[in-house]
């Protein structure tokens, strides 16, 4: 059945999309000028803000709430001139493996590359943590989000109907993507 949550890595990527950066050839850099740290119960009002105004079906204050009380591995990317937020992630540690639930790049700092960014500081977290898989759920009808992962070295795995909400009370399939993570530092050919 759908994930409690949600599973908000349903992102809109093209133009104006939360990771229209990760299908841009040659995205990146900004290293020095940007800062992941993790997210607290003081950040989830500013993150609820970006997470509503750019998704239909946006996760919850309790959502966002409940995902760091279970020790779900959640962080924030702020800039590091001014200390806006650009984006965040959630993800949930399982035993060898990491599922990422939720990544967003805020509407004013898409096309720069940190929606990539934040995926490579995941795989990185994967690696130190032990986790051989990455996993994530997009919408079905969604296919430039999927092509943007798959870009990224994840490929299509299986379906999960019923798995995200939609319009009418409808519910609509995900495909479920999974990246392998060479703890040799392989597996994020796309990253590098």
């Amino acid at each position: 059945g759908p994930h409690p949550l949600g599973g908000s890595t349903d992102v809109r990527v093209g133009r104006g999309g939360p990771l229209s950066a990760l299908w841009r050839p040659g995205a990146r850099g900004l290293d020095d000028s940007r800062v992941l740290v993790p997210m607290t119960a003081a950040d989830v009002d500013a993150v609820v803000a970006v997470e509503s105004g750019i998704y239909a079906f946006p996760w919850t204050r309790g959502n966002f709430i409940d995902s760091l009380a279970a020790g779900y591995i959640a962080q924030w990317l702020r800039a590091g001139d001014d200390g806006r937020l650009l984006g965040y992630f959630v993800a949930m540690s399982g035993v060898d493996e990491m599922h990422l639930l939720n990544i967003t790049v805020a509407r004013t700092a898409q096309r720069q590359g940190h929606g990539r960014y934040m995926v490579a500081q995941l795989v990185e977290r994967c690696r130190r943590d032990g986790a051989q898989r990455l996993w994530l759920e997009v919408r079905l009808g969604n296919a430039a989000a999927r092509a943007a992962y798959a870009q990224l070295g994840f490929r299509e795995m299986g379906l999960r109907p019923g798995y995200y909400p939609a319009a009418h009370g409808a519910r609509e399939t995900a495909v479920v993507m999974s990246l392998p993570i060479d703890a040799d530092g392989g597996g994020d050919d796309a990253l590098g």
